[in-house]
């Protein structure tokens, strides 16, 4: 597993995106957080990132994730994009808001109830390793 893989986690809280990094890192693969659309929109632009994680409903100010989730696979297609492989996740425990966004493009995603599962580890390694 290669460590210049990045994964971004947006909208979580510090508990929750504690875990999250915990597990990601675990896998061998690098995190940083985004707190807002505007922040990931910017991040995506200027580092290669492989996977992004959003939360349904940001934490800090309280942004709308299935938005967001359209946004970012709608940049993943314009010209030029840095890396218009980048995977994008939602992390619900809802499972309409999971299939809200596997239809905008998002890849099935997991809920905070299934960070401890071996399932979601595998989940997150094969989005990372494709």
């Amino acid at each position: 597993m290669s460590a210049e893989k990045l994964v971004v986690d947006l909208g979580q809280c510090d508990p929750d995106h504690g875990s999250i990094k915990r597990l990601v890192e675990s896998l061998g693969f690098s995190v940083i957080r985004a707190h807002t659309a505007v922040e990931v929109k910017r991040l995506v632009r200027e580092r290669q990132v492989a996977l992004v994680l959003v939360n349904r409903i940001f934490d800090a100010d309280g942004g709308n994730g299935i938005d967001c989730i359209k946004e970012l696979v709608e940049m993943t297609k314009a010209p030029g994009f840095l890396n218009p492989k980048m995977v994008v996740m939602l992390v619900s425990n809802y499972p309409e808001y999971q299939e809200q966004a596997v239809q905008l493009g998002a890849a099935s995603g997991f809920g905070k109830a299934q960070l401890r599962d071996a399932a979601t580890a595998e989940m997150l390694k094969t989005a990372l390793i494709s």
